[in-house]
């Protein structure tokens, strides 16, 4: 159930000493080919963490041998000497690996400006290489979850070949892997049709992080090139998977008590469903009132009048848990039958502009939340 799923990978996680409590916070996977093709997703934010940069520069070629992720620091504003410092990581991982550094990626997830022990995690990268196994995927997930309360791990089958993952919050790391042999142009378009509609529609907090990478490396273990026909189950199985681990990030969101499916319908295209969306996603005072189990529609109509999208007040609709309690931009049904009791609960707005929707993912604004997020450094 995680990213050794697929035949031609080996993976584990060691502590190596890098946070204070001794958890396990450094992963490691590798591909023993005889494929190493790759691509990823990397973050859009200007700010770029060391890994970030670094891992750019290897995707350029499309060959991806080896990831090094570690948790307890994000080696994020740590200027030259950070860049230098995850530098050594993949040359330490290409020398105990008998590998290219240049086809070492790295990514690292926690706090921001301060440089990483590496005197601990050099050795621990020899620690992980001389212990990794076909079956180490669930150690390598549970060396990355950081502040997650658990590993998230997920997988997916096409004919004769196999999607397996593994994934983070809240600076997103997530490694994919596949036994199919596929080169990294059709692995890069199947990872951002996946992405897409995935990690990309998860709006937990209102902003993308330094460190948000998404890898997918292919083995060929399985000697199986996938047709046109069978590239597009490909698509899906990689998008099965995301959506998956995606889904698992939501319910795991920092002190979340709801998780919440932000539905545009009606729009006039799908960028201005998604931008609706993230409005609707990114309101506090909904989150609040989500949280509060009150239906306020007005908060979701607010949020959606801060948009360029197209729509004219008097159309909009809304409801909650299928419940319209908004329609035609007034009041409608009774908010007292939308029982938001549950875990799960789902906004609907309809611009009423044209045929576009789209769906994000979010979670209420809770005490928990904030005393999370305010009883530790970024």
């Amino acid at each position: 159930m995680s990213v050794t799923a697929a035949r031609g990978f080996t993976a584990t996680g060691v502590a190596a000493g890098i946070t204070p409590d001794g958890t396990p916070d450094l992963a490691l996977v590798v591909n023993e080919g005889p494929g190493a093709a790759a691509a990823g997703v990397l973050t859009a934010n200007r700010v770029k963490a060391a890994p970030v940069l670094w891992t750019q520069q290897v995707l350029a070629a499309g060959q991806v041998t080896a990831v090094v992720l570690n948790s307890g620091g994000a080696n994020a504003c740590t200027g030259p000497l950070g860049f230098q410092d995850t530098h050594a990581t993949a040359e330490r991982a290409a020398a105990v690996l008998g590998h290219n550094a240049a086809e070492i990626a790295v990514a690292s997830t926690g706090p921001f400006g301060t440089r990483l022990p590496m005197d601990r995690l050099l050795p621990g990268i020899d620690s992980a290489a001389a212990a990794r196994t076909p079956h180490g995927g669930e150690k390598a997930a549970l060396a990355i979850k950081s502040t997650d309360t658990t590993h998230k791990t997920a997988t997916a089958d096409g004919d004769g070949w196999t999607v397996g993952g593994m994934a983070k919050g809240a600076d997103l790391l997530a490694v994919l892997t596949t036994d199919a042999d596929l080169p990294p142009d059709a692995l890069d378009r199947a990872l951002r049709a996946a992405t897409r509609t995935t990690f990309e529609r998860v709006d937990s907090d209102g902003r993308t992080s330094p460190n948000d990478t998404v890898l997918l490396l292919a083995s060929g273990a399985s000697g199986i090139t996938p047709g046109e026909e069978a590239f597009t189950e490909a698509v899906r199985a990689v998008r099965a998977v995301c959506a998956d681990l995606t889904r698992q990030l939501v319910q795991d969101a920092a002190g979340a008590s709801k998780d919440i499916r932000v539905g545009i319908t009606g729009a006039a295209t799908e960028d201005d469903a998604v931008e609706a969306g993230r409005a609707v996603a990114r309101s506090n005072l909904l989150k609040c009132a989500v949280h509060g189990e009150v239906p306020d529609w007005g908060r979701v109509v607010a949020a959606l009048g801060t948009t360029s999208a197209a729509f004219e007040p008097h159309r909009l609709a809304v409801a909650f848990n299928g419940v319209w309690v908004c329609r035609d931009g007034q009041a409608a049904d009774d908010p007292a039958r939308a029982d938001l009791r549950y875990r799960e609960v789902r906004i609907t707005a309809d611009l009423g502009a044209g045929e576009a929707s789209a769906e994000i993912l979010t979670n209420d604004l809770t005490a928990d939340y904030v005393h999370e997020n305010s009883a530790h450094s970024t």
